[in-house]
């Protein structure tokens, strides 16, 4: 068994891990691909210097070393139509086609699916460059505090909380002089704040039938108590037990997954791999706050973990259309992912500092690398989010945050800065 995965960040470290692992792809002494350089990938699969945009170069890799699965990782090669490449050359591959990825890559296209499939969400309404009269009018007469979000794709970070008409009307000004991001910006959606407890759902479908993985609570803001700057994912903890009942998980399935999948099959984008559902739950109602069409990071690095059935299965499964007949094991386990970051994230920070002590972290704890290289025998930071510290526990989720901490204490580089809280929610109720 040949595997191919595409992407070299934090996510595709814990993809590796778990493909490595699963023992449909240790019993054929597989051989595991892997885009770009990540030390800690590196560990699992062998480095090809192929960039994840590059579709035709990736393609003709795989017809030439015949591979037999190719595991889409970040949204960019999804939404520039890797699959449709890779299907049109009779190569398998897990991840949606282009035309199912817009659910990621247009936050508008993803609005409008939610109304047409009556899937709840915030109230919104969806402006343009042309609109910038139209969209101060409506800024001046909306309650705030007030969501923000660029349309297009934005490393996570296209999503502003105003709390205030003068910062919705800087953020909107900043949308369309493109700047800071680009044609992503140039249309956007201003929505109703939520409030209530986050959650996130990765649905791993073949378009038809689907399975939920274990569920997961991510932490975006980049200071302590959910507070400052929106970034890519500050840490994770998995499972989350605390309001997810099974009457809430059977809303989620009815309300969400389900019909949002068969909203996408019957409009001609049938949906095809993991579709990541980022919930809001009010009042013991769900809502959606984003859909994107791959895993989320850093929340794979917190679920991955715990999956006991074999993943590697699974992904064959969303790409052969037999989720139907797969079924998960989830252990019985708590984990803990903390994002070591580089001070400045996810604004301006320095690269190229000598990491430390990753040989001295323990057994209970694995450690995925983002923004690192490797040069000689040594490893330095290359990011903003430089390595997922996740630590594990069979016994409680306080002991798999106590497991994570002690361990990112070991880990040393200049500038080191990371969040005391992650899974405070979970812990703290």
């Amino acid at each position: 068994m040949n595997i191919l995965i595409v992407g070299n960040g934090g996510r595709e470290n814990a993809i590796a891990y778990a493909v490595y692992n699963s023992d449909s792809f240790k019993k054929t002494s597989g051989k595991l691909y892997i885009t770009g350089n990540n030390p800690g990938a590196e560990i699992y699969a062998e480095s090809i210097n192929i960039e994840p945009t590059d579709l035709k170069s990736l393609s003709e890799f795989a017809l030439l070393n015949n591979i037999d699965l190719t595991i889409a990782g970040p949204e960019i090669p999804l939404s520039m139509g890797i699959t449709d490449e890779f299907i049109s050359k009779g190569l398998k591959i897990f991840g949606p086609a282009k035309n199912a990825a817009e659910i990621e890559s247009s936050k508008i296209f993803s609005k409008e699916l939610m109304k047409k499939a009556g899937v709840p969400t915030a109230e919104f309404r969806s402006f343009s460059a042309d609109d910038m009269k139209t969209a101060e009018d409506h800024l001046r007469s909306t309650e705030y505090p007030l969501v923000l979000k660029a349309d297009g794709l934005a490393a996570g970070k296209g999503v502003i909380i105003a709390d205030n008409f003068d910062e919705a009307f800087d953020t909107i000004k900043e949308f369309y002089s493109g700047d800071k991001f680009g044609e992503s910006g140039k249309r956007f959606i201003a929505e109703r704040f939520l409030t209530g407890e986050e959650v996130s759902v990765f649905a791993v479908t073949d378009g038809t039938d689907h399975v939920l993985l274990p569920f997961s609570q991510d932490h975006k803001k980049i200071s302590e108590g959910e507070t400052g700057r929106n970034t890519g994912g500050m840490g994770a903890v998995c499972p989350v037990k605390k309001f997810m009942t099974d009457e809430m998980v059977f809303k989620i399935n009815s309300k969400i997954v389900e019909p949002v999948l068969k909203q996408m099959k019957a409009d001609g984008r049938e949906f095809k791999g993991c579709l990541y559902c980022g919930l809001m739950i009010v009042n013991d109602d769900p809502f959606v706050i984003e859909f994107n069409c791959r895993f989320g990071d850093p929340e794979t690095q917190a679920v991955l973990p715990l999956i006991e059935s074999d993943f590697t299965e699974l992904l064959f499964a969303s790409a052969e259309n037999s989720i139907s007949e797969y079924k998960l094991k989830v252990k019985d386990e708590y984990s803990c992912c903390v994002v070591l970051a580089s001070e400045g994230y996810p604004d301006s920070y320095e690269k190229g500092k000598l990491i430390t002590g990753l040989d001295k972290t323990d057994s209970s704890c694995i450690v995925f690398q983002s923004g690192t290289k490797k040069t000689g025998n040594e490893i330095f930071t290359d990011g903003g989010r430089v390595l997922s510290v996740t630590g594990i526990s069979n016994t409680s989720l306080s002991e798999a945050a106590k497991t994570a901490y002690e361990n990112a204490d070991k880990i040393k580089f200049e500038n080191k800065y990371f969040r005391k809280d992650i899974g405070f929610r979970q812990l703290n109720k």
